[in-house]
Parts: structure tokens; sequence; C-alpha cells
């Protein structure tokens, strides 16, 4: 079994502690007792809490990234089959974890946006990726014919990452999966019909 490195420990510490506390009130040494690493080896892999914020970002987004192309790009299946199966994967996720953590970009999307221009220019990058992602899958759709969408799938694709990242945030508060399939019900069943 490959062992993980002190600098992935930390990343994957502070990922948990910051989906279920957020960032500002993830304090270093709760991640360095955590992680069991000493404070100066925190130092030796980031200069400072923002750019392990940083890393942290683009360290969960990378995963979102090869999780959306494993599902979107997937040919054995139609596009809205791909798009589907996506939401379904990412539902059984949210199941796992008691719909407590929600998704770790919209959480800091949320805390940081209006603290950090740094945080808040990383973070609409993802979301500007992951919309790209849908559009693309969309504009597959509609060269199958099974949707007709006229040239509107970056607008489309925008509307399905909020009104997901928005369903997520519902079933974070309300600890239950019902929001997201309600979301994926409305989404398949009237939306993209």
């Amino acid at each position: 079994m490959k062992r993980i490195s002190k600098r992935q420990e930390l990343i994957c510490v502070g990922s948990n502690l910051i989906a279920q506390r957020g960032f500002n009130a993830a304090s270093i040494n709760e991640i360095l007792s955590k992680a069991g690493v000493p404070k100066g080896s925190f130092y030796y892999y980031f200069a400072s809490k923002e750019e392990f914020g940083l890393a942290i970002i683009d360290d969960f987004a990378s995963k979102c990234q090869k999780q959306l192309e494993s599902c979107l790009e997937n040919e054995q299946f139609s596009p809205l089959t791909r798009l589907r199966n996506y939401f379904e994967l990412k539902i059984i996720d949210l199941k796992s974890g008691d719909c407590i953590d929600g998704c770790l970009i919209g959480n800091l999307a949320q805390e940081l946006s209006a603290q950090n221009e740094l945080f808040r220019d990383r973070l609409q990058q993802i979301f500007t990726s992951w919309e790209q992602s849908f559009a693309q899958c969309l504009d597959a759709a509609q060269a199958k014919g099974e949707l007709d969408i006229h040239d509107h799938s970056g607008l489309l694709a925008k509307f399905i990452l909020s009104s997901w990242e928005g369903a997520i945030l519902q079933a974070k508060v309300e600890r239950s999966i019902v929001p997201v399939e309600t979301f994926v019900l409305i989404l398949f069943e009237r939306l993209l019909k």
C-alpha cells in the first residue's frame, strides 16, 4: 500500500475539518494534531493558511474533475444518461456522509468569496470548468437528438450547476437527500425531456 505523504495527509485532514466547520473555524493546530504533524512541518509544505486552503481547493477540484470526466465522457451511455449517472453518483456520496459536508467548493464559495479575492477567483474558475463540462455533455445530447436546446447549452449548464449547488445546500440543512433527489427528478423528467 502506498504511503500517503505528510503534505497530502494535511490536505486530507484539513479538507475534512474545513468541510465540517468552515475554513475560518478550522485551526491549523487542530489540523496538525489530527494529522500527527509537527507545526514546523506545516510551514515546510505551506507558506500560509491561505496557501493551504488553495491546495485543499485544488485537490478537491481535481478529484471532482476526474469524477466528472469519468461519468460525462463514458460513451457506453447516451449523453443524458451520463449526466444523470453523474448526479446519481454524487447523491450516493452525499448519502454516505449523511449530507453533513455538502460540496466543499460550494461551502467555501459561501464562506470566502466576499472575504478573499484569491479564493473567489479560484472558486469561480472551478465553477466555470464544471459548467463547461455540463455544456459539452448537453451539446453531445443535442447532437444525438436527445435534447433540443438551440445553442443555449452554456446557459442551461450554468442553471444546472446553480440549481445543483442550491440543492446540496438544502440537503445539508435538512440532513436529507430529498432536495438533491428532487433536483434530479425535475431536471430529467421535466427540463431535459
